[in-house]
């Protein structure tokens, strides 16, 4: 069985099938869908030399890999390449050959750090460390089921809160841009970004095909969000938290629980029976907030770090 690496083909929605069916197999707790990789494809920031890789045995997809460059982060030359295989087609060299053409073309592109997200898993983290990355920290996916499972009952806002879903921005996102832009500042990483594109956040984030502003929750005081839980869905029966937070001056009043209990009501309302998010390890508040609602972890994943060049 011979096997190539080759790029993802704009416009094949095969190779786009493709690549999302390994996603889940390996990933499954991650919602992706051809649409909105081809999406991306066709709209990521040309800064980010993004480039989606495909593993190839016998006209079979079995491996992938997300390549890019770290564009909106203050310290240049880092990149990232995240590389599954199908859970059923490992030992065949694929991941290997991901790794060698991402490494390639990231350096080509000035990368001299390169970050790798693996899941825990003893055979995934000797791969990451037989071609030389180490370790760094880690975070966790959390599942909730909606479908079985009890949340906590709603809550009216308290006063001169209100509660309105990002629908209502549609006309002036930039709220929501700069309110994501503060949480995410704050966010524990080994990588620091910064949200100052508006044109690429509202490209990369707002329109993205998966983002759901119907399902998302803001809790607004003053006329400006203070807090919120931004929400996508695969447009089946799961749906995702990209970003649960809230403005530095209005934390520790519960405002982020009230927007994040208020849009998984209303996704379990229109029948949705999957709920998953994701924290860093450290980030203990928002693990006990999610652990409050009922989520459980269901897989782990480390960061890993390689220089190069």
């Amino acid at each position: 069985m011979t096997v190539i690496v080759r790029d993802l083909r704009p416009g094949v929605r095969a190779d786009f099938e493709g690549f999302v069916r390994v996603r889940d197999l390996a990933m499954p707790f991650v919602l992706s869908t051809p649409d909105g990789l081809a999406y991306d494809v066709a709209r990521m920031h040309p800064d980010a030399h993004y480039r989606p890789l495909l593993a190839e045995a016998d006209g079979e997809v079995i491996g992938t890999a997300q390549v890019g460059l770290v564009y909106d982060s203050p310290e240049p030359g880092q990149g990232y390449v995240n590389v599954y295989v199908h859970p059923e087609r490992t030992r065949r060299g694929a991941g290997a050959l991901l790794v060698r053409a991402a490494e390639e073309h990231l350096a080509a592109h000035g990368a001299t750090k390169l970050f790798a997200w693996v899941l825990d898993e003893p055979g995934n983290r000797a791969f990451a460390e037989r071609h030389g990355y180490r370790a760094s920290r880690s975070a966790h996916f959390l599942r909730l089921d909606l479908a079985n499972g009890t949340l906590p009952p709603l809550q009216d806002p308290p006063p001169g809160v209100e509660l309105r879903t990002g629908a209502d921005f549609a006309d002036d996102p930039r709220p929501l841009f700069e309110l994501d832009s503060e949480t995410l500042a704050d966010e524990p990483s080994d990588v620091d970004y910064e949200f100052t594109d508006y044109e690429a956040w509202l490209r990369e984030t707002w329109q993205q095909p998966l983002m759901s502003p119907e399902l998302t929750s803001v809790a607004v005081v003053d006329g400006r969000p203070a807090a919120f839980s931004l929400a996508r869905t695969d447009g089946g029966t799961r749906y995702g938290t990209a970003m649960t937070g809230t403005a530095r001056a209005h934390r520790g009043k519960g405002l982020a629980k009230l927007a994040k209990n208020d849009s998984l009501h209303r996704a379990r309302a229109a029948g949705f029976t999957q709920a998953f998010t994701g924290n860093d390890a450290g980030n203990g508040p928002m693990i006990a907030i999610n652990t409050w609602f009922g989520y459980e972890i269901c897989a782990t994943e480390v960061r890993y770090v390689r220089e190069i060049g």
